[in-house]
C-alpha cells in the first residue's frame, strides 16, 4: 500500500474523482494532503472501503472465471510518460484486449449501472489516459450477491477535460495558491450494452407489446398499401382524390396521403 508521503507526489485516479467532483471542501483538502499541510483521511474505519479492499481478490478471479480473462498488472503503479505529476495504482490490465480493471464493491439498495459509472468515471479516464488504454472494465460485486461487467470506453472530451482540471489543480499544488471547483459538468459516456433483460415483470412493457403485436400486419398493409398508391399517382398530377383517400405531390416531389369524408379532412399520413 502507498503512504501518506508517496501520494503526495502524484494526482491519481482516486484523487481525480474528486478534482473533477462537486464538493469544494474535499477539494481543499486533498489540496492540503498534496502539500504536506495535513495527513490524508484515516479509511480504516469506513466498513464500506475496507470490503471493497477485502473483496477485491475475488473480484478479480470472479471476473476471470466467468469471462476466462486473465488479469495482469495487479496493484502495478504506471507514471503518465508525459505528466510526471499523472500516475495511476491500477487493480489490473486484462491481458488479451488491454483494457484497464477496475474492481469495485457496492451496496445493493443502492446500486444502478448508470450511477456506478457516473461515480467511478474520472477514476476510469484518468488510469486510461496514464496507460493509453482505448477501454476499461469496472468489475462490481454487490451486497446483494450480484456481480456486473460495465465496458467503458475511453472519452477524448472527458479526457481533455479531466487534464485540463488536474493541472490547474497541480499548479496550485506548487504555487500554495487555494484550487477552486472545476466548474464543468462533464459528458456522460454511453455505456456498452452488454446485458440480457427480461422485462415479463414490467405491466407497461406487457401492454406495449401486445399493442405491438395487434398492430404489425396492419402497420406492414398499411405502408405496403401506401406504396403502391404512390406508383398508381400520374407523374404530371398534383393530387388526386378516390374513395377516401386524398394523395397530394409537394414542390419537392414528396407524397402524403389524408383520408376525406364528407364532413371534412382528417390528419395527414406521410
Amino acid at each position: 500500500m502507498l503512504n501518506g508521503q508517496d501520494r503526495r507526489t502524484f494526482i491519481g485516479g482516486s484523487d481525480a474523482r474528486i478534482i473533477m467532483g462537486d464538493d469544494e471542501g474535499n477539494l481543499i483538502r486533498l489540496w492540503q494532503e498534496k502539500r504536506g499541510e495535513t495527513e490524508p483521511v484515516d479509511f480504516s474505519q469506513n466498513l464500506i472501503v475496507q470490503l471493497g479492499k477485502v473483496t477485491e481478490d475475488l473480484n478479480r478471479t470472479w471476473y476471470e472465471r466467468c469471462t476466462k480473462h486473465r488479469i495482469k498488472d495487479i496493484q502495478r503503479r504506471v507514471r503518465h510518460p508525459v505528466h510526471k505529476w499523472m500516475a495511476a495504482t491500477l487493480d489490473g490490465m486484462i491481458e488479451d484486449t488491454g483494457a484497464v480493471f477496475e474492481a469495485k464493491f457496492m451496496l445493493p439498495w443502492s446500486f444502478a449501472e448508470e450511477s456506478a459509472v457516473e461515480k467511478h468515471m474520472a477514476q476510469l479516464q484518468h488510469n486510461m489516459w496514464v496507460v493509453s488504454a482505448r477501454y476499461s472494465v469496472l468489475s462490481i460485486i454487490t451486497g446483494g450477491g450480484k456481480w456486473v461487467e460495465i465496458t467503458i470506453c475511453a472519452d477524448p472530451l472527458y479526457q481533455h477535460l479531466l487534464l485540463t482540471a488536474e493541472r490547474k489543480f497541480w499548479r496550485c499544488v506548487q504555487t500554495g495558491e487555494q484550487p477552486t471547483l472545476f466548474g464543468v459538468e462533464t459528458p456522460r459516456p454511453r455505456l456498452e450494452a452488454v446485458r440480457v433483460v427480461d422485462m415479463s415483470s414490467s405491466n407497461h412493457w406487457a401492454e406495449l407489446a401486445a399493442c405491438y403485436l395487434r398492430t404489425r400486419v396492419a402497420h406492414g398493409d398499411h405502408e405496403a398499401a401506401k406504396l403502391e398508391l404512390k406508383k398508381l399517382l400520374p407523374e404530371d398530377a398534383k393530387e388526386a382524390t378516390g374513395h377516401g383517400v386524398r394523395a397530394k405531390r409537394s414542390k419537392s416531389g414528396a407524397i402524403s396521403f389524408e383520408t376525406v369524408e364528407m364532413g371534412g379532412v382528417h390528419a395527414s399520413v406521410k
